[in-house]
């Protein structure tokens, strides 16, 4: 159950009542989402700005896929569900892809620098100080500066974001006893 009271639908600002409106009835997570934010719509709404241009809308240097591929790896890490099952590229990262493959790099069919970028996050997920010199010019070797500089600024907010949606608790939690 989430861990801030969630605002009746109707009471909800414009800006979070759009998405609400928007998000299909059994998607709960999504609505849990702008529910729970209702306190704070500028801050959905700007933070937004931000995110969906260099997620997805061309911005940047990296395409689209490889922040999808990351996001939906840190997701995992994260345990968050709700950013574990929304896909923001549907067109360029396929549904197994999505659900499972970024969670076994080696194993599916990604390019070389696909699997270096999900390491790379992986390692900012769960061991950040322990990146070193030579994880960092690895990631060089397939990457110009201002991609890996983006690489890691996308991968310090998917994880950041994830974190707080995680903690909000905006998922339901169900004893499958």
């Amino acid at each position: 159950m989430s861990r801030m009271p969630l605002v009746e639908p109707e009471a909800l600002p414009p800006y979070l009542k759009a998405i609400h409106d928007a998000t299909p009835e059994d998607n709960w997570l999504g609505r849990h989402f702008a529910r729970a934010f209702g306190p704070a719509p500028d801050l959905v709404e700007a933070y937004q700005g931000f995110y969906y241009p260099w997620h997805t809308g061309g911005a940047g240097q990296l395409e689209p896929r490889l922040k999808e591929l990351i996001r939906l790896r840190i997701a995992t890490l994260n345990g968050c569900v709700l950013c574990k099952t929304v896909r923001m590229a549907p067109e360029v990262v396929s549904e197994s892809e999505a659900a499972a493959g970024v969670d076994n790099a080696d194993a599916a069919a990604f390019t070389p620098r696909e699997r270096a970028a999900i390491h790379f996050a992986e390692k900012m997920a769960v061991d950040h100080h322990n990146i070193s010199d030579e994880d960092v010019a690895a990631m060089r070797r397939h990457f110009s500066d201002a991609e890996f500089l983006e690489l890691a600024m996308m991968a310090g907010q998917y994880i950041g974001f994830g974190r707080v949606l995680a903690m909000l608790q905006l998922e339901v939690a169900s004893c499958p006893i």
